[in-house]
């Protein structure tokens, strides 16, 4: 073995390393991006300052000298780490109008009463007026669940929320989201770094859906549901309990692993244990085709057709002639839509 063999291993290490701190130098730059509560200027000469000190490190481990480097970027890490740590979620801060209220559920039996459902009557998505109501419900009157799906950026990324109907017409859609504060965007690579904390809206449909198919003119889709009823109210109340919970330990939103999506996963998977993972539970554009193949939507008809008849928009608009009918806007979006019954989608 010659001298080069020899240090061959040696090298390999060097660039392995240098990945690592790189990344460690990455993360950490975006960490203090979002949350150090400082002006952008002086959060940016502390960024610059950290990217520095890793570029140094790097540097370090290319030329194997200032061993110093390598150890202060070490230190300065754990510290990073440290402080990462005691970062912790919150109820109590200034909330955007949309998710200032947490639902809050009284289950007696077959009858639920939700508090805090949110109903706003929505002109335009800044112009608006904010209505939180009482409703009450009866589970035995529970007929229906519809997976919708609004993508905002792109096919690969959407917002997933269920719908459950009753059999008086009436829909009460959950959705669990971002919780904004008053001025704050959202933001995905935020969603990573406890930018947001979570909330779960009960909401109706008139606000929730019309909201992203008429105000913001995303593209919003809507499928039937196969579910019976035991595994309708199985669901119904996997979303009141997270609820719940959600009102006794606020948690952070993460954009890859607690999400719109990932919720809806785990309270199938309560009912169906054996659901599999799948890479559309990160990629959420796709996961009403993780639906179908799981034999989760109507059968008989292949997905593109499926998608093809479940795209709502141009019911949804033709809905706004109709306001004051609180129950148009749920028949009208479902015409046509295939698993869904006719007379369900007939104006009255």
């Amino acid at each position: 073995m010659n001298a080069t063999d020899a240090a061959t291993p040696g090298r390999a290490l060097c660039v392995l390393l240098a990945i690592a701190v790189a990344g460690l130098a990455g993360w950490g730059a975006l960490a203090l991006w979002f949350q150090v509560p400082w002006p952008w200027p002086l959060r940016t000469l502390l960024i610059v300052g950290w990217c520095a000190l890793g570029l140094g490190a790097i540097l370090s481990l290319a030329g194997r000298s200032a061993p110093l480097l390598r150890w202060t970027f070490g230190i300065v890490f754990l510290v990073l780490l440290g402080w990462w740590s005691t970062l912790e979620p919150s109820h109590g801060r200034d909330w955007a109008d949309d998710v200032a209220r947490l639902v809050e559920a009284e289950v007696d039996g077959d009858r639920v009463t939700l508090h805090n459902v949110r109903n706003f009557d929505l002109r335009t998505e800044t112009d608006y007026t904010p209505r939180w109501e009482t409703r009450s419900y009866d589970l035995d009157k529970l007929v229906s669940a519809d997976l919708i799906l609004s993508y905002w950026m792109g096919p690969h990324i959407a917002h997933t929320l269920v719908s459950f109907g009753f059999d008086d017409g009436r829909q009460l859609v959950f959705s669990l989201e971002i919780r904004k504060e008053r001025h704050e965007s959202f933001s995905a690579i935020g969603g990573f770094f406890r930018e947001f904390e979570q909330v779960m809206i009960a909401a109706d449909e008139r606000d929730i859906v019309r909201t992203r198919s008429n105000a913001r003119g995303e593209d919003v889709y809507l499928y039937r549901l196969r579910m019976g009823q035991p595994q309708l109210r199985a669901l119904f109340l996997g979303y009141i309990d997270s609820a719940a919970e959600l009102r006794r330990m606020p948690e952070f939103y993460n954009s890859l692993t607690s999400n719109c999506t990932t919720i809806i996963f785990e309270l199938a998977r309560q009912i169906a244990p054996a659901l599999p993972l799948d890479y559309r539970l990160l990629l959420s554009g796709y996961f009403a085709g993780y639906a179908y193949d799981q034999g989760g939507l109507t059968p008989r008809y292949d997905y593109a057709r499926l998608q093809a008849l479940g795209h709502i928009n141009a019911r949804a608009l033709a809905t706004d002639a109709q306001a004051d009918d609180p129950l148009a806007f749920s028949r009208v979006i479902r015409r046509g839509v295939p698993g869904i019954p006719e007379e369900d989608q007939a104006d009255e």
